[in-house]
């Protein structure tokens, strides 16, 4: 049985094929010609091309034991379903995610004990000056976002979190190009564009990756609000949870693996890029990573969560516990956006008029 060798073009995709008159791979599609042996060799490395390969241990967590929950409650929102875990003295009376009563329902059974805890840094006054500050100079921002009644309703939430490390084998090749001439005849203006197969490879170590494993938080508010640093984590214990309110994970370790496969991905595409220099552009044409020794852990991090609306709509501010950085999503006060609209016309014309009054005149 035979079959048919077809190369294609690195520059636009097109099958080329051996040109008798300039004794050269040429490209029917946009002229471009190559040695033989320059296609050989790029047609090697073609086919020695891997997938990617990543597997993962995903076993994090351990069990309870009776005594850990003796005393635990489970809190559920009957709105969200968010089932947030307290202790019997808890008073739980809002669920931190949509702000509406959430209901007590018995002792606390079942899911998997967190690995690790990183304990709260920012206590809540703190927490509240972070926010105050996140508000100074948004005008636009409605008044009763100010409102320190608002402010006085955050609350201490532990949030589960995926922990994922891993050994990472990665290669990358990039089409990048360069413009190596210019010349013109009586009728066009030319200009000589080289392009160039560039191939990065090596290994990194990927240690700590977060997922979180709440479906109630936004993945990219939860992202804005890295880096937490596991430096500071220690091993689970109950008592941390004294205080604060902690939420289940409903989302597990196997879901996030593939948000956090293209974490690592582009986290290695990125390095290796940085070391590609002397072209005009760079843009990656296959990448293969390969994942040995991965494994995942469950902690728990800390966050600070404002739940208020506005105008029937809902909007959550988080603020890590650790480090005080805040991410959150603001209203716009349209009222007030029109009237500083307006304000600035006024300004523009005004201005306009005494520039065509000096040049006219």
């Amino acid at each position: 049985m035979s079959s048919l060798l077809e190369y294609k073009c690195p520059c636009c995709g097109g099958a080329i094929e051996f040109n008798t008159e300039v004794q050269r791979m040429k490209c029917p599609y946009c002229d471009t010609e190559f040695d033989v042996e320059a296609m050989q060799q790029y047609d090697q490395e073609l086919q020695e091309e891997k997938p990617d390969y990543i597997h993962w241990d995903t076993s994090a967590g351990g069990q309870w034991t009776e005594d850990e929950t003796t005393g635990m409650r489970l809190y559920v929102c009957e709105s969200c379903g968010g089932e947030i875990v307290g202790d019997e003295n808890t008073a739980a009376t809002k669920c931190p995610y949509c702000d509406n009563p959430v209901v007590m329902m018995e002792q606390f059974t079942g899911g998997l004990k967190p690995d690790y805890v990183i304990p709260f840094k920012l206590d809540k006054e703190k927490a509240k000056e972070v926010l105050r500050n996140f508000y100074k100079g948004k005008r636009l921002l409605p008044r009763n976002f100010k409102d320190e009644n608002h402010i006085d309703e955050i609350r201490g939430i532990y949030v589960p979190y995926w922990l994922f490390d891993a050994d990472t084998e990665g290669t990358v090749r990039y089409k990048a190009t360069k413009v190596t001439g210019h010349w013109s005849d009586s009728n066009y203006n030319y200009t000589q564009i080289s392009v160039f197969s560039v191939i990065r490879g090596g290994t990194l170590q990927f240690e700590n990756v977060p997922a979180d494993g709440s479906s109630k938080m936004a993945d990219d508010m939860m992202e804005s609000l890295e880096p937490y640093y596991f430096s500071e984590a220690v091993d689970f214990q109950t008592a941390y949870l004294a205080g604060y309110l902690a939420d289940k994970y409903d989302v597990t370790s196997d879901e996030c693996i593939e948000r956090v496969n293209q974490r690592m991905k582009k986290s290695t595409e990125d390095s290796f890029r940085e070391t590609v220099h002397g072209y005009g552009t760079v843009e990656t044409s296959h990448s293969s990573i390969q994942v040995e020794n991965g494994k995942a852990k469950y902690a728990l991090y800390p966050v600070w969560i404002l739940n208020t609306r506005w105008k029937g709509e809902n909007f959550t501010f988080a603020v890590n516990g650790q480090t005080g950085k805040i991410a959150g999503r603001m209203p716009v006060d349209w009222a007030a956006f029109w009237r500083w609209f307006a304000g600035i016309t006024v300004v523009v014309a005004i201005l306009a008029y005494l520039v065509m009054y000096i040049f006219l005149r």
